[in-house]
């Protein structure tokens, strides 16, 4: 009984700090990326 105790509580915290993980650990999100490239243009770029 102490044993599944222990496991249960090992179970339990690792739930928590996985929790707190995916809540804190988002990623930004990034720029989008539409519209290709386009040429440069200007006096210094021909």
């Amino acid at each position: 009984m102490k044993a599944f105790r222990r496991v249960m509580l090992v179970l339990g915290v690792a739930g928590v700090i996985g929790g707190v993980a995916r809540i804190v650990g988002k990623p930004v999100p990034t720029p989008s990326t539409k519209g290709g490239w386009r040429e440069l243009e200007g006096p210094n770029f021909r």
